[in-house]
């Protein structure tokens, strides 16, 4: 048997094992998404509109998902649907590498495609849906088209490596690695766990923007996050943050990027405290931030 001979036959049994458990997301199929559980589906959630969203199966059974988990911030969510006798795809424990082979099985457009690839890097990052840094991505070649945000990632078994996410330029695709981490937020997803994570409530200058901007008024330059705009009734708000301040400080950790504001917030529930120290003008301050 032929390289090519094997190839065809790795691709052909893992588009076997994977098709039925691979659904479209949406009435035009803006999206796919795959079954994890019994009457549970995964998917990004960037492919949603409202709570609930037509689910089509590769059987043609056309049923209604409701939204069940959520974790809008890391841009997946689970629908509770009828999955009637699909089988669950299970996640893979293999190492994954720059080189590895995969499948990716798709289903936008209420059209499904089998296609293969190589994976290209990982450690990957990019922002999710409300801006902040999801890490823990692969890179890969297996072509996908418009509608393959949300489908599975497959290794040479069928099992799930990552779940497509992002597409790139000239032919890559971003997909979020199922590592530990991932599973377990993804099993609290299919319990009904909705992640709220605090916001602070804050428009955020860009770095070079604020430095600009603090000389055209003549105050030293300084590392920090410009504050341009303060949602109404917000923790920031409440804790007394205005437009122009220059926060300096969350917690224990310097502020230099928005990465770093992200980072802390990260690490805060709801209900709990945050000191923020800022400069207004060229005068310091510390507030107390309750969300």
């Amino acid at each position: 048997m032929t390289a090519i001979d094997e190839l065809t036959t790795l691709v052909r049994d893992v588009a076997a094992t994977a098709t039925p458990a691979v659904v479209t997301i949406g009435r035009h199929g803006r999206g796919t998404g795959f079954v994890v559980a019994t009457g549970k589906v995964l998917t990004n959630a960037h492919n949603l509109r409202d709570e609930t969203t037509e689910v089509g199966f590769a059987d043609g059974r056309r049923v209604q998902g409701r939204l069940g988990g959520s974790d809008l911030d890391g841009d997946l969510v689970v629908l509770d649907v009828d999955t009637g006798d699909v089988r669950p795809l299970t996640w893979s424990t293999a190492a994954v590498a720059p080189g590895d082979v995969v499948v990716t099985v798709t289903a936008g457009r209420h059209r499904r495609r089998v296609t293969w690839g190589q994976v290209t890097a990982v450690e990957a990052a990019f922002r999710g849906p409300r801006g902040r840094l999801i890490t823990g991505a692969l890179e890969h070649t297996a072509p996908s088209a418009a509608g393959s945000s949300g489908a599975p990632v497959l290794d040479r078994a069928g099992q799930v490596l990552a779940v497509n996410t992002h597409r790139l330029e000239h032919g890559f695709y971003l997909a979020r690695t199922v590592d530990d981490a991932l599973r377990q937020v993804i099993d609290e997803l299919v319990a009904g766990r909705r992640f709220e994570r605090v916001r602070l409530g804050v428009g955020l200058a860009a770095p070079d923007v604020a430095a600009r901007l603090r000389r055209a008024v003549g105050l030293p330059e300084r590392d920090g996050l410009l504050v341009r705009s303060v949602v109404t009734d917000s923790p920031a708000e409440r804790a007394g943050i205005r437009q122009g301040d220059l926060l300096t400080k969350a917690g224990d950790r310097a502020l230099v990027v928005p990465d770093d504001l992200f980072a802390v917030l990260a690490g805060v529930e709801p209900g709990g405290r945050l000191t923020i120290e800022l400069v207004r003008g060229a005068d310091p301050a510390t507030v107390t931030v309750t969300f």
